[in-house]
């Protein structure tokens, strides 16, 4: 908002070339923050949206604290069912809670179980837990930004694959990867956008598997087409990617331990991946 004569001169009563040489240095300074990178000119922006608007928690930080609190939030499986893309296929009694800790373990199996029902039709191996949210993720006008996070000890052995992620409900993409590694200490956090584009940044976790990580990611309406992605590991900026044609879409979010197809093989015998502290928030525009 820019003042007028008569508050200019309310605020600069005494010296008028004084005054004229600050609004000159403020003139400066506006034409070179217009000049910063489209990934600064987000991060100022989303500061300003964020302190207006009223907060709702979706998924409480105390969601694995029990049964009932987990049913509240999450249920098992994927939104579509018990298989996708590796080499496992999911079941209740691979999903365990315990002193606020998400445990999801992948054990080898024997016997024959086929392939799995999701491209590309690996031949199941495993038995593994993966978890979904209940109620869907979009940003909109109503709710025009979203913080997700939460802390991870991941496994990075070859032939493993967690993710912590968010996937298009009805026709993909969107898909936004918060956290993913596929059998080694590679941190990928992926944007994926029509048509099957991915924008990546890697990053090398060499304590992932022993040491609890925070991974997020925030974000924010751009237009009423596309969105903000900030990635985050440990609370520091990694990447901010551009969501083109995210607005109005609505996201699933899930933890998921998948086996071996992209990630290599073989893989072990019994294998754990666990999460604490998950919390997702929206910054409502009324």
């Amino acid at each position: 908002m820019t003042k007028s004569s008569n508050q200019i001169r309310k605020f600069y009563p005494k010296n008028w070339a004084k005054t004229g040489a600050i609004i000159f240095l403020h003139l400066i300074c506006f034409l070179v923050i217009g000049a910063t990178t489209a990934n600064a000119q987000v991060l100022t922006r989303s500061a300003v949206l964020s302190s207006r608007l009223n907060v709702d928690t979706i998924i409480s930080s105390n969601s694995f604290n029990s049964t009932s609190t987990f049913n509240t939030y999450w249920r098992y499986l994927y939104p579509w069912g018990s298989d996708h893309n590796g080499a496992a296929r999911m079941y209740k009694e691979n999903v365990s809670i315990n002193n606020g800790i998400l445990k999801l373990t992948a054990n080898r199996i024997t016997t024959d179980e086929g392939s799995s029902k999701s491209t590309p039709f690996l031949k199941i191996d495993y038995h593994s837990g993966t978890v979904s949210n209940r109620q869907p993720i979009a940003v909109t006008d109503s709710f025009p930004e979203y913080q997700i996070s939460g802390y991870f000890k991941v496994p990075i052995e070859t032939g493993v694959w967690p993710a912590f992620w968010l996937t298009a409900v009805k026709s993909w993409p969107p898909e936004i990867d918060i956290l993913e590694y596929m059998g080694s200490n590679m941190l990928r956090q992926n944007t994926f956008t029509p048509p099957h584009i991915r924008t990546s940044k890697y990053s090398n976790v060499a304590s992932a598997e022993n040491t609890w990580h925070q991974y997020k990611v925030v974000l924010k309406k751009l237009n009423n087409t596309d969105i903000s992605v900030e990635y985050y590991f440990d609370g520091k900026l990694t990447q901010i990617h551009k969501g083109a044609n995210y607005f109005n879409k609505p996201m699933w979010l899930i933890i998921n331990l998948q086996m071996e197809g992209m990630s290599g093989g073989p893989g072990p015998q019994t294998v754990s991946y666990y999460a604490k502290n998950v919390q997702v928030i929206r910054y409502r525009s009324y």
